[in-house]
């Protein structure tokens, strides 16, 4: 195949740019077959790279669906054909700097370019070109080295293989790409590629029970959880888990301070749900600081600067966050402090750690977002050992044989239809009870293949809530097809006999496998399912949740 590369790097402040395989500056090591495509830059000199992608033709045929795979958790997930729309950020947000900034914030428009255009599209670590049951996939095996993604003009055969190089500090031979190619159906490629990474023992198991954030958010306390844990009672027998969310600690960064609303302290808690015969999950943003928590006061030399020497923003929540730098010895032995302790000390077995991605906002330190990203994971696993971490907003790619578990999905939301927001301020990430659905249908390949899915929650509850019954069902359905985190937020006790049956029947994981799905137009997806040798056809309108036929 035909090759065109693209190499742009600095030297002395000048960026130079070339398409050749080797120059005063480097030369590229290739391996080019069917099955292997990998590159090594062996530097002649020490030099900064900018950008480095390299070039192909595919044909496209009248039938393929391209699947664009999302950046992080978060991000919008799914298959596209060549007449189909990838949109960015809102161009609204554009006006000001800072809505600008606060916009991009959790995706990847700092790293890929949206043209907005039929049949472009762009896909992060790996990608498919499916048609009907044929699937033709590409993945890297070399993330750790820096992000690797895929993009396509569908409409002009053109089919591209970038690497997020930029502010890596070339001393040494590095691996560029090392990408794979496979060629079956869906689910045998999906086996040949994740075959050959190292994955957690427990990405084949699952976690059923609860998390306090999807009715209470930061409004909780001490006689709220205590309350939600016994009414969990209904489903004593098919809960395994009981999470407490955001909103223990007094400011996020400031894990460890007692919290008035916690008397007895977070020790106690996770006593209490042992007790209960459940493992106890926490919350923690372990690269973020609040900023009035008491950390962020006490040391800003721990935080990531930007480029004027200020902290930089990596959360809009909580009025604004800024991010630890790992690369801080001190910030680091803080980190490995307070996972010591929650888990150690007050007992806790599982952490949910989230907006990760804040860590590699900006390159650093002479390396890429990739290998900044990869460098956090080691860290966090090291800090959680041989307890379940399930991770979120999260690079997708740097989650691979590190997690425990994994959201796949944005956040669902209490609202079915879309909000106001989903329509002025778009990105790929906004909270979006459909957008979670369709991640949920579009990333079932990771389930048990690399970690646990968690999917977000589903409800079941009468108040706090604009769902319909038929919208409830529709998510805890798609959950429990898709997810291996089964999780609800409402509390149980105040279910009637209905909800508690179906709490119940959705806790248990389904035998059902889904043989394929896709769009059948805007709106409108069919999936085909294989219960145990009979076939069923489960086809819904994702705008409205409404269910055409699953049977």
């Amino acid at each position: 195949m035909e090759r065109n590369y693209v190499i742009k790097y600095k030297i002395a402040g000048e960026v130079i740019t070339s398409d050749a395989v080797e120059t005063d500056a480097y030369a590229l090591e290739i391996t080019d077959t069917a099955e292997r495509y990998a590159v090594v830059l062996n530097p002649k000199c020490d030099f900064e790279l900018v950008d480095f992608y390299v070039e192909n033709s595919h044909e496209f045929k009248n039938g393929d669906w391209f699947y664009a795979g999302g950046y992080q958790s978060w991000t919008k997930s799914r298959e596209y054909k060549c007449s189909d729309i990838l949109k960015g950020v809102n161009k609204i947000s554009k006006i000001h700097p800072l809505a600008n900034h606060a916009a991009r914030l959790f995706g990847d428009t700092y790293i890929v370019d949206y043209s907005e255009k039929p049949g472009e599209f762009h896909s992060h670590c790996y990608t498919y070109i499916r048609n009907g049951k044929n699937v033709k996939l590409w993945g890297s095996l070399s993330e750790k080295t820096g992000f690797t993604y895929f993009k396509v003009k569908m409409n002009e055969n053109y089919f591209a293989i970038h690497k997020d190089v930029l502010g890596k500090l070339v001393t040494e031979p590095y691996t560029v790409f090392d990408i794979v190619y496979f060629e079956g159906t869906y689910d045998e490629v999906f086996d040949s590629y994740f075959a050959m990474f190292d994955m957690p023992e427990t990405r084949g198991g699952s976690m059923s029970g609860y998390t306090s954030w999807y009715n209470y958010f930061q409004k909780i306390d001490e006689k709220i959880i205590l309350r939600d844990l016994d009414g969990l009672n209904c489903a004593k027998n098919e809960a395994n888990i009981f999470q407490i969310d955001d909103g223990y600690e007094t400011f996020v960064g400031d894990w460890l301070d007692p919290c008035e609303k916690f008397p007895n302290g977070m020790k106690y808690i996770a006593d209490k749900i042992h007790k209960k015969g459940y493992k106890a999950g926490i919350w923690i943003a372990p690269f973020s600081a609040q900023r009035v928590s008491r950390t962020t006061k006490e040391h800003p030399d721990w935080l990531i600067k930007d480029a004027k020497g200020k902290p930089q923003i990596g959360c809009i929540g909580w009025g604004g966050a800024y991010t630890l730098d790992i690369y801080n010895d001190e910030a680091r032995e803080y980190i490995k402090h307070f996972f010591d302790v929650i888990l150690n000390d007050w007992g806790y077995d599982m952490v949910k750690l989230d907006f990760l991605y804040s860590q590699c906002i900006t390159p650093r330190n002479g390396k890429c977002r990739g290998e900044i990203m990869y460098d956090g994971m080691q860290l966090l696993r090291e800090c959680v050992g041989d307890k379940l971490l399930l991770g979120c907003g999260i690079p997708m790619s740097a989650a691979i044989g590190v997690c425990d578990a994994c959201r796949i999905s944005c956040d669902v939301d209490l609202s079915y239809a879309d909000k106001i927001y989903n329509r002025i301020h778009v990105n790929n990430e906004m909270l979006c009870a459909q957008s979670a659905i369709n991640n949920s249908i579009f990333r079932r390949h990771l389930n048990g293949r690399v970690f646990m899915n968690d999917p977000d929650v589903f409800f079941l509850r009468n108040d706090n809530l604009k769902f319909t019954w038929e919208q409830k069902h529709l998510l805890a359905r798609i959950n429990n097809l898709c997810g291996n985190v089964l999780f609800v937020s409402d509390n149980a006790g105040a279910y009637n006999k209905k909800q508690a049956e179906y709490l119940r029947k959705y806790f248990k994981k389904t035998d059902e496998k889904i043989v394929a799905a896709e769009y059948i137009d805007n709106e409108n997806i069919r999936i085909d399912i294989d219960d145990n040798g009979t076939a069923k056809v489960l086809e819904f309108n994702l705008k409205t949740g409404k269910v055409a036929r699953d049977n």
